[in-house]
Protein backbone atom coordinates (compact mmCIF):
# COMPACT_ATOMS: atom_id res chain seq x y z
CA UNK A 1 0.00 0.00 0.00
CA UNK A 2 1.47 3.42 -1.11
CA UNK A 3 0.33 7.03 -0.32
CA UNK A 4 1.71 9.86 -2.50
CA UNK A 5 0.54 13.21 -2.30
CA UNK A 6 1.56 16.82 -3.20
CA UNK A 7 -0.40 19.00 -0.18
CA UNK A 8 -0.89 23.19 -1.05
CA UNK A 9 -2.82 24.09 1.89
CA UNK A 10 -2.74 28.50 2.91
CA UNK A 11 -4.65 28.85 6.15
CA UNK A 12 -3.85 32.32 8.05
CA UNK A 13 0.08 32.74 7.22
CA UNK A 14 0.50 28.92 7.18
CA UNK A 15 1.36 28.48 3.38
CA UNK A 16 2.16 24.59 3.48
CA UNK A 17 3.70 22.83 0.03
CA UNK A 18 4.90 19.37 0.88
CA UNK A 19 4.96 16.39 -1.51
CA UNK A 20 5.40 13.39 0.51
CA UNK A 21 5.40 9.38 -0.55
CA UNK A 22 5.07 6.91 2.11
CA UNK A 23 5.06 3.11 1.17
CA UNK A 24 6.43 0.38 3.57
CA UNK A 25 8.74 2.20 6.18
CA UNK A 26 6.77 4.16 8.75
CA UNK A 27 7.63 7.46 8.12
CA UNK A 28 7.79 10.10 10.83
CA UNK A 29 6.69 13.91 10.17
CA UNK A 30 8.97 16.00 12.41
CA UNK A 31 9.04 20.25 12.66
CA UNK A 32 8.64 22.69 15.08
CA UNK A 33 5.37 24.35 16.25
CA UNK A 34 3.10 25.60 13.67
CA UNK A 35 5.07 23.98 10.91
CA UNK A 36 2.15 22.49 9.32
CA UNK A 37 2.18 19.26 10.58
CA UNK A 38 -1.28 18.88 11.89
CA UNK A 39 -2.59 20.51 8.66
CA UNK A 40 -1.04 17.80 6.62
CA UNK A 41 -3.12 15.40 8.26
CA UNK A 42 -6.16 16.89 8.05
CA UNK A 43 -5.47 17.55 4.61
CA UNK A 44 -4.34 14.18 4.06
CA UNK A 45 -7.45 12.64 5.70
CA UNK A 46 -9.91 14.93 3.57
CA UNK A 47 -10.81 17.69 7.03
CA UNK A 48 -9.13 20.27 5.00
CA UNK A 49 -9.31 21.14 1.53
CA UNK A 50 -6.74 21.31 -0.69
CA UNK A 51 -6.25 24.60 -2.38
CA UNK A 52 -3.49 22.38 -4.74
CA UNK A 53 -2.12 19.15 -4.98
CA UNK A 54 -3.27 15.58 -4.92
CA UNK A 55 -3.68 12.74 -3.11
CA UNK A 56 -3.80 9.32 -3.80
CA UNK A 57 -3.71 5.85 -2.57
CA UNK A 58 -1.99 2.90 -4.85
CA UNK A 59 -2.72 4.98 -7.34
CA UNK A 60 -6.12 5.82 -6.84
CA UNK A 61 -6.56 10.04 -6.50
CA UNK A 62 -8.74 10.55 -3.73
CA UNK A 63 -8.15 14.09 -3.84
CA UNK A 64 -7.45 16.34 -7.02
CA UNK A 65 -8.90 20.37 -6.60
CA UNK A 66 -7.42 21.02 -10.34
CA UNK A 67 -10.04 18.04 -11.62
CA UNK A 68 -12.83 18.51 -9.41
CA UNK A 69 -11.89 15.15 -7.06
CA UNK A 70 -12.89 15.22 -3.76
CA UNK A 71 -13.46 11.61 -1.64
CA UNK A 72 -15.51 12.31 1.33
CA UNK A 73 -13.42 11.82 4.51
CA UNK A 74 -15.42 8.33 5.61
CA UNK A 75 -14.44 6.60 2.35
CA UNK A 76 -11.31 7.35 2.07
CA UNK A 77 -10.27 4.49 4.08
CA UNK A 78 -8.15 6.44 6.11
CA UNK A 79 -7.73 5.89 9.74
CA UNK A 80 -6.43 8.86 12.05
CA UNK A 81 -5.79 8.75 15.82
CA UNK A 82 -5.64 12.31 16.61
CA UNK A 83 -3.89 13.62 19.99
CA UNK A 84 -6.64 14.06 21.89
CA UNK A 85 -8.13 11.08 20.84
CA UNK A 86 -11.35 11.78 20.70
CA UNK A 87 -13.70 9.58 21.65
CA UNK A 88 -17.69 9.54 21.33
CA UNK A 89 -18.19 10.28 25.21
CA UNK A 90 -21.62 8.46 25.72
CA UNK A 91 -20.39 5.26 24.10
CA UNK A 92 -18.75 2.41 25.66
CA UNK A 93 -14.92 1.33 24.66
CA UNK A 94 -16.39 -1.41 23.12
CA UNK A 95 -18.88 0.80 20.97
CA UNK A 96 -16.15 3.47 19.95
CA UNK A 97 -13.83 0.93 18.49
CA UNK A 98 -16.96 -1.23 16.98
CA UNK A 99 -18.56 2.79 15.75
CA UNK A 100 -16.03 2.50 12.00
CA UNK A 101 -17.29 -1.33 11.60
CA UNK A 102 -21.21 -0.14 12.10
CA UNK A 103 -21.09 2.96 9.97
CA UNK A 104 -19.76 0.52 6.98
CA UNK A 105 -22.84 -2.01 7.78
CA UNK A 106 -20.80 -4.67 9.70
CA UNK A 107 -23.30 -6.39 11.72
CA UNK A 108 -23.85 -5.29 15.67
CA UNK A 109 -22.54 -8.92 16.92
CA UNK A 110 -19.88 -8.93 13.99
CA UNK A 111 -18.68 -5.60 15.07
CA UNK A 112 -18.66 -5.89 19.21
CA UNK A 113 -16.52 -9.15 18.31
CA UNK A 114 -14.14 -7.45 16.42
CA UNK A 115 -14.07 -4.70 18.74
CA UNK A 116 -13.53 -6.58 21.76
CA UNK A 117 -10.54 -8.72 19.66
CA UNK A 118 -9.23 -5.20 19.15
CA UNK A 119 -9.12 -3.86 22.98
CA UNK A 120 -7.49 -6.78 23.74
CA UNK A 121 -4.66 -6.73 21.42
CA UNK A 122 -3.62 -3.47 22.81
CA UNK A 123 -3.51 -4.28 26.02
CA UNK A 124 -7.25 -3.25 27.43
CA UNK A 125 -9.90 -6.35 27.58
CA UNK A 126 -10.94 -4.98 31.01
CA UNK A 127 -12.39 -2.26 29.95
CA UNK A 128 -14.87 -2.86 27.50
CA UNK A 129 -17.74 -0.93 29.25
CA UNK A 130 -15.78 1.85 30.90
CA UNK A 131 -16.88 5.40 29.11
CA UNK A 132 -14.19 7.68 28.00
CA UNK A 133 -14.85 9.76 31.38
CA UNK A 134 -13.55 6.27 33.15
CA UNK A 135 -10.07 5.69 31.28
CA UNK A 136 -6.66 7.19 31.88
CA UNK A 137 -5.10 9.35 28.95
CA UNK A 138 -3.31 6.28 27.98
CA UNK A 139 -6.37 4.22 27.82
CA UNK A 140 -8.12 6.42 25.68
CA UNK A 141 -5.17 6.81 23.47
CA UNK A 142 -5.06 3.19 22.99
CA UNK A 143 -8.83 2.74 22.29
CA UNK A 144 -8.40 5.24 19.99
CA UNK A 145 -5.51 3.59 17.97
CA UNK A 146 -8.25 0.18 17.82
CA UNK A 147 -10.69 2.44 16.47
CA UNK A 148 -9.04 3.15 14.19
CA UNK A 149 -7.33 -0.16 13.21
CA UNK A 150 -10.22 -2.22 13.07
CA UNK A 151 -12.21 -1.23 9.89
CA UNK A 152 -8.54 -2.06 8.24
CA UNK A 153 -7.61 1.12 6.37
CA UNK A 154 -5.52 1.55 3.44
CA UNK A 155 -3.89 4.94 5.03
CA UNK A 156 -3.14 5.20 8.91
CA UNK A 157 -2.47 9.07 9.79
CA UNK A 158 -1.51 9.41 13.79
CA UNK A 159 -1.49 12.99 14.86
CA UNK A 160 1.13 13.59 18.04
CA UNK A 161 -0.45 10.11 19.63
CA UNK A 162 1.69 10.62 22.70
CA UNK A 163 1.72 14.34 23.17
CA UNK A 164 -1.64 14.17 25.68
CA UNK A 165 -0.37 11.12 27.65
CA UNK A 166 1.54 11.67 30.86
CA UNK A 167 4.93 10.62 31.12
CA UNK A 168 4.07 7.20 33.10
CA UNK A 169 2.20 5.83 30.55
CA UNK A 170 3.98 7.28 27.58
CA UNK A 171 6.75 4.30 27.71
CA UNK A 172 3.91 1.63 27.45
CA UNK A 173 1.71 3.40 24.92
CA UNK A 174 4.63 3.67 22.52
CA UNK A 175 5.65 -0.06 23.07
CA UNK A 176 1.70 -0.55 21.81
CA UNK A 177 2.33 2.02 18.89
CA UNK A 178 5.53 0.85 17.85
CA UNK A 179 4.00 -3.39 17.85
CA UNK A 180 1.05 -2.35 15.95
CA UNK A 181 2.58 -0.01 13.58
CA UNK A 182 4.71 -2.56 12.61
CA UNK A 183 2.18 -5.12 11.97
CA UNK A 184 0.11 -3.02 10.03
CA UNK A 185 0.06 -3.63 6.22
CA UNK A 186 -0.89 -0.29 5.07
CA UNK A 187 1.24 3.44 4.78
CA UNK A 188 2.00 4.84 8.78
CA UNK A 189 2.65 8.07 8.78
CA UNK A 190 3.43 9.56 12.52
CA UNK A 191 3.46 13.53 13.16
CA UNK A 192 5.53 13.68 16.34
CA UNK A 193 7.92 16.90 17.95
CA UNK A 194 9.35 14.35 19.77
CA UNK A 195 12.92 13.01 18.29
CA UNK A 196 12.92 9.51 20.83
CA UNK A 197 9.29 8.99 19.49
CA UNK A 198 10.80 8.94 15.57
CA UNK A 199 13.34 7.18 16.82
CA UNK A 200 11.23 4.68 18.47
CA UNK A 201 8.28 4.54 15.84
CA UNK A 202 9.84 5.13 12.41
CA UNK A 203 12.53 4.21 9.84
CA UNK A 204 11.76 7.29 7.90
CA UNK A 205 11.75 11.02 8.58
CA UNK A 206 10.26 13.71 7.09
CA UNK A 207 10.88 17.17 8.44
CA UNK A 208 8.67 20.35 7.87
CA UNK A 209 9.52 23.99 8.51
CA UNK A 210 7.78 26.78 7.82
CA UNK A 211 5.24 24.40 5.79
CA UNK A 212 8.22 23.73 3.70
CA UNK A 213 10.04 19.80 3.63
CA UNK A 214 13.74 20.95 4.94
CA UNK A 215 15.13 17.32 5.07
CA UNK A 216 13.70 13.91 4.33
CA UNK A 217 15.63 10.33 4.57
CA UNK A 218 16.17 7.12 7.07
CA UNK A 219 16.14 8.34 10.37
CA UNK A 220 19.97 7.61 10.71
CA UNK A 221 20.93 10.00 7.85
CA UNK A 222 18.80 12.72 9.13
CA UNK A 223 19.86 12.60 13.19
CA UNK A 224 23.59 11.93 11.72
CA UNK A 225 23.33 14.74 9.41
CA UNK A 226 21.15 17.91 10.16
CA UNK A 227 20.42 20.25 7.29
CA UNK A 228 19.21 22.74 9.46
CA UNK A 229 19.18 24.65 12.94
CA UNK A 230 16.05 23.25 14.45
CA UNK A 231 16.92 19.44 13.34
CA UNK A 232 20.45 20.04 15.15
CA UNK A 233 18.93 21.27 18.04
CA UNK A 234 16.48 18.06 18.16
CA UNK A 235 18.80 15.73 17.77
CA UNK A 236 21.89 17.66 19.69
CA UNK A 237 24.17 18.30 17.21
CA UNK A 238 26.29 21.56 17.19
CA UNK A 239 25.86 22.79 13.47
CA UNK A 240 27.50 25.30 11.40
CA UNK A 241 27.91 26.24 8.18
CA UNK A 242 31.09 27.45 6.15
CA UNK A 243 33.00 27.30 3.03
CA UNK A 244 35.48 24.75 3.12
CA UNK A 245 38.93 24.80 1.84
CA UNK A 246 40.88 21.32 2.12
CA UNK A 247 40.60 20.75 5.77
CA UNK A 248 39.96 24.50 6.42
CA UNK A 249 35.86 25.57 6.92
CA UNK A 250 35.54 29.52 6.55
CA UNK A 251 32.36 30.45 9.05
CA UNK A 252 30.68 33.44 7.20
CA UNK A 253 31.87 36.11 10.38
CA UNK A 254 35.52 35.45 9.50
CA UNK A 255 36.18 32.59 12.09
CA UNK A 256 37.54 29.55 11.22
CA UNK A 257 37.27 25.29 11.96
CA UNK A 258 39.61 22.82 11.29
CA UNK A 259 38.57 19.79 10.25
CA UNK A 260 40.13 16.24 9.92
CA UNK A 261 38.83 15.52 6.67
CA UNK A 262 38.79 17.80 3.43
CA UNK A 263 36.35 19.54 1.64
CA UNK A 264 35.58 21.62 -1.08
CA UNK A 265 32.27 24.39 -1.28
CA UNK A 266 29.46 24.68 1.14
CA UNK A 267 29.73 22.59 3.40
CA UNK A 268 27.98 21.77 7.28
CA UNK A 269 30.01 21.11 9.83
CA UNK A 270 28.54 18.80 12.92
CA UNK A 271 29.49 17.75 16.51
CA UNK A 272 28.62 15.97 19.49
CA UNK A 273 27.99 18.57 22.88
CA UNK A 274 30.09 16.16 24.70
CA UNK A 275 33.22 16.37 22.28
CA UNK A 276 33.62 20.03 23.36
CA UNK A 277 35.90 20.70 26.33
CA UNK A 278 35.87 23.78 28.38
CA UNK A 279 38.49 26.11 29.69
CA UNK A 280 38.44 28.91 31.72
CA UNK A 281 41.93 29.66 30.18
CA UNK A 282 43.55 29.15 27.07
CA UNK A 283 44.00 25.84 26.77
CA UNK A 284 47.33 23.96 26.06
CA UNK A 285 47.18 20.94 23.69
CA UNK A 286 46.13 19.45 20.67
CA UNK A 287 42.50 20.12 19.66
CA UNK A 288 42.68 22.23 16.73
CA UNK A 289 39.83 24.58 17.58
CA UNK A 290 39.98 26.70 20.14
CA UNK A 291 37.42 29.46 20.59
CA UNK A 292 36.37 31.82 23.30
CA UNK A 293 33.27 32.78 24.03
CA UNK A 294 30.75 33.45 27.05
CA UNK A 295 28.33 31.55 29.04
CA UNK A 296 25.04 32.18 28.45
CA UNK A 297 23.11 29.52 30.21
CA UNK A 298 23.22 25.93 32.21
CA UNK A 299 21.33 23.34 31.66
CA UNK A 300 21.60 20.78 34.72
CA UNK A 301 20.39 17.33 34.13
CA UNK A 302 21.51 14.55 36.47
CA UNK A 303 25.07 14.17 37.07
CA UNK A 304 25.86 16.08 33.64
CA UNK A 305 25.01 19.48 32.64
CA UNK A 306 24.77 21.44 29.00
CA UNK A 307 26.45 24.75 28.82
CA UNK A 308 25.34 27.13 26.24
CA UNK A 309 28.43 29.63 25.37
CA UNK A 310 27.87 32.66 22.99
CA UNK A 311 30.52 34.09 21.24
CA UNK A 312 32.16 34.14 17.12
CA UNK A 313 31.29 30.35 17.59
CA UNK A 314 28.19 29.81 19.24
CA UNK A 315 27.87 26.18 20.66
CA UNK A 316 26.41 23.97 23.10
CA UNK A 317 28.64 22.06 25.62
CA UNK A 318 28.08 19.01 27.33
CA UNK A 319 30.08 18.44 30.85
CA UNK A 320 30.00 16.73 34.37
CA UNK A 321 28.69 18.12 37.14
CA UNK A 322 32.24 18.08 38.77
CA UNK A 323 33.29 20.24 35.64
CA UNK A 324 30.21 23.01 36.80
CA UNK A 325 31.52 22.99 40.03
CA UNK A 326 35.38 23.44 38.99
CA UNK A 327 35.21 26.14 36.27
CA UNK A 328 32.37 28.01 38.34
CA UNK A 329 30.50 27.89 35.07
CA UNK A 330 27.13 29.11 37.30
CA UNK A 331 28.76 32.25 37.75
CA UNK A 332 28.79 32.81 33.74
CA UNK A 333 32.06 35.07 32.37
CA UNK A 334 34.81 34.16 29.96
CA UNK A 335 35.41 30.70 28.68
CA UNK A 336 37.36 28.82 26.05
CA UNK A 337 36.07 25.40 23.93
CA UNK A 338 38.28 23.26 22.64
CA UNK A 339 37.60 20.52 19.71
CA UNK A 340 39.54 18.04 17.95
CA UNK A 341 39.38 18.44 14.87
CA UNK A 342 38.44 14.42 14.42
CA UNK A 343 35.30 15.22 16.15
CA UNK A 344 33.65 17.25 13.45
CA UNK A 345 31.45 15.63 11.04
CA UNK A 346 31.68 17.54 7.62
CA UNK A 347 29.24 17.25 4.63
CA UNK A 348 28.56 19.44 2.03
CA UNK A 349 25.18 21.71 1.58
Amino acid sequence: MTLAAHVEVSLGSLALDVTIDVGDAVVAVVGPNGAGKSTLIRALAGLVALDRGKVAVDGTVVDDPAHGIRVRPEDRRFGVVFQDHRLFAHMTALENVAFGLRATGVSRSEARRRAATWLERVGLPDVAGRRPGALSGGQAQRVALARALVTEPAVLLLDEPLAAVDASARAELRSVLRTELHRYPGSRLVVTHDPIEAAALAERVVVIEGGKVSQEGPLVDVTCRPRSRWVADMVGLNLLTGTAHGTVIALPNGETVHAADPSEGAVFAAFRPNAVTLHRNRPDGSARNLWSGQVAELFPAGDRARVRIDGPVPLVAEVTADAVAQLKLADGGEIWSALKATEIEVYRV
